[in-house]
């Protein structure tokens, strides 16, 4: 089997879109399928749609380019994989453009239960395949647990710079971190891109990181503390937690789903401060609990997998109920490099 994904994957710290392609290609390479990142090749039997933006840097090919190609090629099958949303960034075309792309869908994946919820594809077949973290780079066993004694270290880590990552609860430990109560019981850091501005007093920064010495830095700590709203799954508390590390998590978007039964849950900056005390409380439960956390890149791949074979089983069944031109509008849209 051949199959393309729509991502041009990049070395380095990159986000968690770019580690999802290098988890699937590597696992489709493992069992001997091929994998290109374009449509030039005449008998690709999947492609992976994975952005609407055509004019990202990121992306090789986008809806337009694969309602072509179903017009050379009608047995190929498309698969639509939604991770973005405006509710996100507080963005205002998002939604639609991954409407708009949809289009071009046979399957849908979500890779929350959440997003299925929003108004961001035409409904149509439809699965959720959870993210992973590489389990072979983010592990437990350097992971030294909290005695109970020493400062609590919390981390984070981000790619992207929205605000809506959490800045108003880092912002809010690095607050705490000036005070005689807590300068002494907790230290955060936190790794990757600030927004324009921003800066800390009281906490540590690095830089962006990747791979084995991000792993590492995460390990170094004890718990891992994410803010983000209306985060769509996200990878970085992900990786945290393969690093044996309980999690610290907000009510929003998809990190109830991820993170339910492997820390303490809060809404705001107020519910904050309970669920840390919380946490130091529980420590020890929590750390036990998270050994069991499962959510890898290796059971992702096993779903990206078992979809994959399963449509392309159903391949001429979905080609010959497939009509690209049944909306001439939404056709003709799709060709233009939005």
């Amino acid at each position: 089997m051949k199959v393309a994904i729509g991502y041009h994957v990049q070395d380095g710290a990159w986000g968690g879109g770019n580690r999802f392609a290098k988890s699937l290609a590597a696992a489709l390479e493992e069992r001997g399928d091929a994998v290109v990142y374009d449509l030039g090749d005449p008998d690709i039997d999947v492609l992976f749609l994975t952005d609407p933006r055509s004019r990202s840097s990121n992306i090789s090919f986008a809806a337009g380019a694969c309602l072509n190609y179903l017009a050379r090629r009608p047995e190929a099958v498309v698969i639509h994989r939604i991770n973005e949303c405006d509710e996100r960034k507080g963005t205002h075309s998002m939604n639609w453009r991954l409407r708009l792309a949809n289009y071009a869908a046979d399957h849908t994946v979500f890779i929350a239960s959440w997003l299925r919820d929003l108004d961001l594809w035409r409904n149509g077949e439809w699965s959720v395949v959870l993210n992973g973290g590489d389990e072979t780079v983010f592990r437990a066993d350097r992971n030294v647990p909290w005695d109970g004694r020493e400062p609590l270290k919390m981390v984070t880590h981000h790619w992207g710079a929205s605000l809506m990552k959490g800045f108003d609860i880092y912002q809010d430990i690095d607050r705490l971190l000036g005070t005689e109560t807590w300068k002494d019981r907790l230290s955060f850091t936190y790794v990757g891109n600030l927004p324009p501005g921003f800066t800390f007093e009281n906490s540590r920064h690095v830089a962006p990181l990747d791979g084995d010495a991000l792993a590492a830095e995460l390990a170094s700590h004890h718990v891992y503390v994410t803010g983000s709203r209306n985060e769509p799954a996200g990878m970085h508390h992900i990786e945290g937690a393969l690093c044996g590390l309980p999690l610290v998590y907000r009510n929003s978007g998809a990190l109830p789903e991820y993170c339910k039964g492997f820390g303490e849950m809060f809404d705001d900056v107020a519910s904050f401060h309970g669920a840390l005390g919380q946490m130091m409380q529980r420590y020890q439960a929590h750390r036990q609990a998270i050994t069991g956390y499962g959510y890898t890149a290796r059971r992702m791949a096993a779903g990206y997998l078992d979809l994959i074979d399963e449509l392309h089983g159903r391949r001429r069944e979905i080609a010959a109920a497939r009509r690209i031109w049944r909306r001439p509008d939404l056709m003709l849209a799709n060709q233009i490099p939005w």
